[in-house]
């Protein structure tokens, strides 16, 4: 574990967003808006991926569901999203962030028009890495404009994923 792995994952992402800043305006500036949320956009999906296999290693392998739920804590620690649980069972987790302080840091670090690529971008490519059964159905962010996210993560059949 590296010591950036033991900050809280609100921290991670600001400091993360202030190394991506001055790259993503540099490849606006060189090769179009475009180009720099593709390129941007992919090369966050991958790193979630791989840090939902770290994760997933952590605990010696796939952790399903009950693992998933375990880790929840990580992302709302010291208030970083408020939530709303509409529903939680062996399958099924859902529920509602009515306050996300990762889209006030992206707006309050002049990135808003980007955060969804760094941030909501990661929730269901993490899960592709941590237990590739678990998949994530969301309509809307706060990040994008809504008044709530919605999430909806499901574990599959071994056939399904």
């Amino acid at each position: 574990m590296t010591t950036l792995d033991r900050l809280p994952i609100l921290e991670r992402r600001r400091i993360q967003a202030e190394v991506v800043k001055p790259i993503w305006e540099a490849l606006v500036a060189e090769a179009g808006r475009e180009v720099a949320d593709r390129v941007i956009g992919k090369a966050i999906k991958d790193a979630a991926i791989e840090e939902g296999r770290r994760f997933a290693q952590a605990e010696g392998g796939p952790g399903g569901m009950e693992g998933f739920l375990a880790m929840q804590h990580l992302w709302t620690a010291g208030g970083a999203l408020e939530t709303e649980v509409v529903e939680e069972n062996g399958t099924d987790y859902v529920y509602k962030v009515t306050r996300c302080r990762y889209a006030e840091m992206y707006r309050e670090m002049g990135l808003a028009e980007i955060g969804f690529l760094l941030s909501c971008n990661r929730d269901g490519t993490f899960v592709d890495g941590y237990d590739p059964r678990i998949r994530l159905q969301r309509t809307q962010t706060i990040m994008q404009g809504a008044g709530h996210c919605d999430f909806h993560y499901r574990m599959t059949k071994g056939d399904e994923a």
